[in-house]
This record gives structure tokens, sequence and C-alpha cells, in this order.
């Protein structure tokens, strides 16, 4: 048969992320069908770079029928990663199975697949210095999945870690009449180069939109507290998370003092804005000890047994947030 028709999804571990890649390279396109087996596709967009078409990876959930329209979350990788390996690290398919929603996992501007990015606007790497349109193929995505699957219009979301949450930002903000919430992990709403004059802004958004920012204290590539990556240096300095907080907060109408938990024995600050305009709220969960990861069972799973953070799933905490908004006719998005 040449290669696998689809592969298992989430239950591949490092070191097999290049048998996951090579495998969602191998994936069948979407085939005319109203119902499909469960499964993953690789589907191409009517978007080109370097005469190529742009793909994505799909995920479509077990018991999927068509008769009825499903919720789609979008999940944007980081910088130098893949869709499949962003499927790996934060289980989304074997979630989506579960709770019965569709996943896309958009693909970045890279080489050959590899060495992957985001125009966020203000980084990163050849899709930002090359001013790619990831706006434009992202909305080709959502374009391509409705096309051929039922797909609920009130109940698109997204979520980005890293560069790919640096893009949740812009598109968010870009398009608040097509999500109905948003999610970002480990990632700046801005940064900024030394000499490199004003900073791009990210534009403000024309309606309110319920958003949950996860950051950790110890990141050592997209600081928390903003300034240049611990880990790598550079000329490149981040806005810290609380700005981001201050531009949602803004853009959302939010007044008061947020309603503040401690969970994880402290591990998790959980800090909720819920007194904002058309219903949407600002969540901002801070991490303690956790670095640039996304934090679920993959990661997770294999920290110590005393380890407060262990065992934490950010996914199923990310969608049990999304999953409570949609957006009502292109314009509140409400619970």
């Amino acid at each position: 048969m040449g290669c696998l028709a689809r592969v298992a999804a989430g239950h591949l571990r490092k070191p097999f992320f290049l048998l996951a890649l090579f495998l969602a390279s191998c994936l069948p396109g979407l085939p005319d069908s109203p119902t499909l087996p469960s499964g993953n596709y690789r589907v191409p967009t009517g978007v080109r770079f370097n005469l190529l078409r742009r793909d994505f990876l799909l995920h479509v959930p077990a018991g999927y029928r068509g008769d009825r329209p499903l919720p789609l979350l979008l999940v944007m990788h980081g910088a130098f990663s893949t869709g499949a390996e962003t499927e790996v690290e934060t289980g989304f398919s074997i979630l989506a199975d579960r709770e019965g929603f569709l996943v896309a996992y958009p693909e970045g501007i890279g080489l050959f697949g590899w060495l992957q990015h985001w125009n966020a606007g203000h980084c990163c790497g050849k899709a930002a210095a090359d001013d790619i349109d990831d706006i434009a193929f992202v909305d080709a995505v959502i374009a391509a999945v409705r096309q051929r699957l039922a797909v609920d219009p009130r109940r698109i979301y997204m979520v980005g870690m890293s560069n790919g949450g640096m893009f949740t930002y812009r598109y968010a903000a870009e398009r608040t009449s097509v999500l109905a919430a948003a999610a970002v992990v480990g990632g700046a709403i801005g940064s900024r180069l030394e000499g490199g004059g004003e900073p791009w802004q990210v534009p403000p958004p024309a309606l309110p939109l319920p958003i949950v920012i996860m950051h950790g204290l110890a990141d050592e590539h997209v600081p928390a507290a903003g300034g240049k990556s611990p880990r790598k240096g550079g000329v490149r300095s981040y806005a810290p998370v609380t700005e981001a907080v201050e531009f949602w907060k803004s853009a959302n109408g939010c007044i008061g003092n947020p309603r503040e938990t401690m969970e994880r024995q402290g591990a998790l600050r959980r800090q909720q804005w819920q007194d904002c305009a058309q219903g949407s709220v600002v969540e901002l969960d801070l991490f303690a000890d956790w670095k640039h990861r996304w934090p679920a069972p993959h990661s997770t799973g294999t920290l110590p047994a005393e380890d407060r953070l262990r065992g934490f799933d950010a996914s199923a905490a990310v969608w049990d947030f999304l999953r409570r908004y949609q957006r009502e006719s292109g314009q509140d998005a409400k619970r």
C-alpha cells in the first residue's frame, strides 16, 4: 500500500516524531463522502507557497456521521514544529474522540515541512520576514473543513503554543467574528528587536472574545515577565504576559478585580476577570516552575510522583474553557 492510510492519533512518543511526520505525509486526502472513518487526513487548500499548496492535518473524531454539526478546534503549532508533533504533544485528537469535536492542525511556512513558523506580525522566522498572509491561510483551512464536513460555525475555536500562540493572539484579534473563544500557551502578544523602531501592534478586536492565557513562570524561551529569552538571548525582547492580559481586558471591557484561585497545591495560580462585555471573560493561568512546554500528560505524566503538576492536562483544561462559548450570528460570544 506504500504508506499507512491513517495513523492512530496521539499515541506516539519521542523519539518517534520522525515516524509521525512520515506517516502524516502519507495520509490520504479527504474522500468525497458525507461520513468518514475516524482518523487523520492530509487536506490541501487553495493557498500556495513556493508553488506548493499549503495544507493541514485534520482529525475526524470517532463516531462522526455528518448528521449534526460539530465544533472545530484549530491547533497552531510552535516554531520549528509541525501539526503532527503538536497532535502528539497536546493529545487533542484523543480528547476530540472522547468529546466529539473536529481538530485541524494547520502547517506553518518552512522548508519541506521543517522549521515551520507563523507570521504573528512581530515574529517569527521566514513567515514574518516575508510577511506571509497566514490569516488568509487559516481562513482557507476553516473554509476547507466547512466545505466537506458538518461544522457548527458558532463553535470555532483556536489554541496555539509559543509562536502558534503569538499567531493566535493576532488571528483572534482580526477574526473575532469567526472565533467563539481562544487559548494561548507560552506565547507573547508582542516583541521588538533592538534598534528596530516602533513595535508591531496587535490590531484592536472588533468584538469581545473569551480567552484563556497559560504561561510557565520558568519559561526559558518566552519569559512570562518579558524581555529577552534566557536560553537564546539575541536581540528580540518579548512583551510580558501581563501585557496580553491588559490588552484583552481592554478589548473585552473587563472591570473590577479578578477571581483568584490556587490549585495543584499552589503550582497553578488562576485569575479570572468575569465582569466583561457581552459575556466574555479573560483568564490567566500561571504555572510555577514550568518551562516552555505544553503541560499535558505527554510531558506532565513523566514528572516525579511528588511534582505538583504531575498528570496535569492543559488540553482538557483548555477545551473545558473553550466549549462553554459560542458565537451567535457572528456577534456576541455567549455561554
